[in-house]
């Protein structure tokens, strides 16, 4: 079924005939050492007994998998068993040493994520920054690698995602009737209209809006359009490469003449990849993502701003000092945030005010309410503004997600949720210190995050190693078959008892949503016609409006622009359900101490008792001198259930996004009945057939529906989980059952191996005592050396 196939897991992989397949190249040393140049001494002490942990482990399994695929490369055919344990060594060779972070910058135009950017990276001007202008017009993707020059790779839309823009362009400048002055003034002041002509004029040039669909598919583009749809730079210099790169990421204005070849082809542009070379500041692994804060008009674009949202497990909300304190594009910026934790991968939300060396002395000491404490400068004011902000914006965001996540979400005990940052004061330090600009502490957040995950990679890694060494090494035993046949029959009879105690779990874990649900049915029923009504009202009235509640309906009910603020109908009317649930859905899929409607500690109570009852029979029924094959059970259990979680955590956006996408699926008949109306009071009749068209759906249950379709997801997710569990198990335990099932067969002789495995499973805690032990050291001298001069007073 569908919600099985993309399991993503580590457990037992599939029998694969391919079983000769060469692992990949391991990375030269130098290559190695290069990754950890952006930290200090003693974490890369940390890092690199970790990489020569993981190393040596590779080492290791290859060796292994060399001596198994020769004991065998001459058999006509080859045992199940066997084939199972060639493909999980090969899997295991071959997976990644470290999947990317994403730490996504999320921010409104002009609040300065470029600029943030450039100074993490050390580069001044390397992304494009223009005070209050849009800038940066497309997803941008910044990361370091070990590459010796400056690399970025712009991505373009095929010829069908054009085709399709292109369509929904013409539509919106499409008039079918002549309409009056008036509206015929606000329809050229429309602000999807004058971006759509915009476009067509950069691409085919002054005149392309006055032709249909069809005379422009037949029309010749200005630029030059590469086959593979992908454009690469390269560079000896990072500002080399920042000239070439600037006109296919600075938003272009409209009124400039003589455009470039680049940016004749602008419009085409899906997102941008940047590769920098062996940074001193960002390790490699770490994707800084420049995200515009509204998505775009076109649909593949506009899918990949939330795909790259939710594979965020860090999102920076950036709002300079000036708008943090109110505004709906603050408010949006954080809520689509914080429905990040809830559908996406994000873990951790934190806000960065930007611009902080911004004050106007007299005004501020005007308005000043802090204490009796004289302020004598420019930078103590600053200072003491910064601190009142973080104090402020912290209690505000916390309170802000306790409203819809969990109350003991990870997220809330974070001690970093509000930075204050100065990108300018960062490189001329008038007035702060640069560690006071607090550029070094989003770069040591950083630098935290990805030694944590490298720890617990390297962690699992090793563990899940040493369980397929001891079963490799186990092969070659030999047991009362018998006596084993047994222990593995009431092994599998604990198993099925146990699947059904995990199945009665879920559906109690699932069974908590259910009221919460009809609760927010209740209120979206209510009040969806204000909700809509609000949604539908301009403060200018229907003037500049016209084409872009077509755009909207175009979008079966989504615009986004790059000036304007997200209109998303679907999103709006829906959200009462949202606030009802958002809390007890966080808590279903949150990680930390279990309770019935949390569904990922049932499942590690469900491998605790199997691991317990594998132990017990162990004991028990005579595995003294098979030890090997428990563990490897045991370890085998963890690598299953294990990669559960990258499932569910795959399968929970799906979820969570069930309710707008049921709402849109029903109102798409009235949105394109809206789309297809024009001439005279166009605005005022799409609005009509949009109201009555979702009075209707609501009439037929439309709120109701998109309850049981998440209801159904939920099952879905249920019976995946368990058709994994099941699955993986029952071919588990089958392959560590008796040799005598004809299995197995003498392999090659693996004891200096698994010996090497036993040392470095051994040597984890020890490095991991290591990196404490130096950790308190760093604290220790940070604490006792004398801190950095400020700069001179202004």
């Amino acid at each position: 079924m569908e919600d099985t196939e993309d399991f993503v897991g580590q457990g037992p992989h599939p029998v694969d005939n391919d079983v000769f397949k060469e692992p990949m190249k391991k990375r030269r040393r130098s290559d190695r050492d290069q990754r950890f140049r952006a930290f200090p001494s003693v974490e890369q002490s940390a890092l690199k007994e970790y990489e020569k942990l993981e190393s040596r482990t590779r080492r290791v399994l290859s060796n292994t998998y060399q001596k198994l695929i020769q004991s065998v490369f001459l058999d006509d055919s080859i045992p199940n068993g066997v084939k199972y344990l060639i493909n999980r060594l090969l899997a295991l060779i071959e997976k990644p040493s470290l999947d990317p972070i994403y730490i996504g910058l999320f921010g409104s135009t002009g609040a300065g994520k470029s600029s943030l950017i450039n100074a993490i990276i050390q580069q001044a001007m390397f992304l494009p920054v223009s005070g209050e202008s849009i800038c940066t017009s497309c997803i941008v993707q910044v990361s370091s690698g070990c590459c010796e020059q400056y690399e970025a790779k712009i991505h373009l839309l095929s010829d069908q995602e054009w085709k399709e823009e292109l369509k929904n362009l013409t539509k919106l400048l499409h008039r079918t009737e002549e309409l009056d002055r008036e509206e015929a003034d606000a329809w050229d002041r429309d602000d999807a209209v004058e971006e759509a002509i915009w476009k067509l004029q950069m691409f085919y040039g002054n005149g392309a809006e006055r032709k249909n669909y069809e005379e422009l598919l037949r029309a010749k583009p200005k630029g030059k359009i590469p086959t593979s749809r992908i454009i690469t730079l390269k560079a000896e210099e990072a500002g080399e490469l920042s000239v070439k790169l600037d006109p296919y990421i600075r938003t272009q204005r409209r009124d400039l003449d003589g455009e470039s070849a680049e940016t004749q082809i602008w419009p085409l542009i899906k997102h941008v990849e940047v590769t920098l070379p062996k940074s001193e500041l960002i390790p490699e692994g770490v994707v800084l993502v420049d995200i515009p804060g509204t998505g775009d008009f076109n649909s593949k674009r506009d899918e990949m701003w939330k795909k790259t949202i939710d594979k965020c497990s860090v999102i920076w909300v950036i709002s300079d000092i000036e708008r943090v304190s109110g505004g709906r594009a603050h408010e949006d910026l954080l809520n689509e945030s914080i429905r990040a934790c809830q559908r996406g991968f994000c873990r951790d939300v934190a806000l960065v005010v930007t611009k902080t060396d911004k004050l106007h002395l007299p005004e501020y000491l005007r308005e000043r309410k802090v204490g009796n404490r004289a302020i004598s400068s420019q930078r103590e004011a600053v200072l003491e503004r910064n601190e009142m902000i973080k104090l402020q914006r912290n209690r505000i965001l916390k309170e802000k997600l306790k409203r819809k996540l969990p109350a003991d979400s990870k997220v809330l005990e974070a001690s970093d949720l509000v930075y204050t940052v100065s990108a300018q004061e960062y490189w001329q330090q008038a007035l702060l210190t640069e560690e006071e600009t607090e550029i070094p502490r989003l770069r040591g957040s950083i630098r935290k995050r990805l030694l944590d995950k490298k720890r617990m990679m390297v962690t699992k890694y090793v563990t899940e190693a040493f369980g397929l060494l001891l079963l490799t090494d186990s092969f070659n035993c030999t047991e009362n078959l018998p006596n084993e046949y047994l222990h593995m029959s009431g092994l599998r009879r604990f198993v099925e008892e146990k699947i059904q105690l995990l199945e009665k779990a879920i559906d109690q874990c699932f069974a908590h949503i259910e009221q919460p649900l009809q609760e927010g049915v209740q209120n979206a029923r209510t009040s969806y016609r204000r909700i809509l009504g609000a949604c539908l009202v301009r403060s200018r009235g229907n003037q500049g409006f016209h084409q872009t509640l077509k755009a909207v309906c175009l979008k079966n009910g989504i615009y986004a622009s790059r000036t304007l603020a997200r209109i998303d109908l679907n999103e709006a009317i829906t959200q009462p359900i949202y606030d009802q649930i958002d809390p007890v859905f966080g808590g279903i899929f949150r990680t930390g101490k279990p309770t019935d409607s949390t569904l990922l500690p049932h499942i590690e109570a469900f491998k605790n008792s199997l691991q317990e009852k594998m132990m017990e029979i162990g004991v028990r029924n005579g595995w003294k001198y098979d030890s090997y094959k428990k563990s490897f059970l045991i370890q085998e259990i963890s690598a299953i259930l294990g990669g559960l979680e990258d499932y569910i955590l795959r399968k929970k956006r799906r979820i969570y996004e069930s309710l707008t996408t049921s709402v849109q699926n029903d109102l798409k008949p009235c949105y394109e009945e809206a789309a297809q109306i024009a001439g005279k009071k166009a605005c005022e009749r799409m609005k009509d057939v949009i109201r009555r068209g979702v009075d209707r759906q609501v009439a037929e249950r439309m709120f109701e529906r998109a309850q049981e379709r998440m209801q159904h997801q939920f099952q879905q997710l249920k019976n995946g989980i368990t058709e994994k569990v099941k699955g993986s198990i029952a071919t588990m335990l089958t392959l560590a059952s008796s040799q005598g099932d004809g299995l197995y067969k003498e392999l090659a002789d693996v004891q200096s191996e698994y010996k090497e495995m036993e040392k470095l499973h051994r040597s984890l805690r020890e490095v991991a005592e290591n990196a404490v032990l130096r950790r308190g050291m760093q604290d220790f001298l940070l604490r006792m050396s004398p801190s950095k001069t400020a700069p001179p007073k202004a």
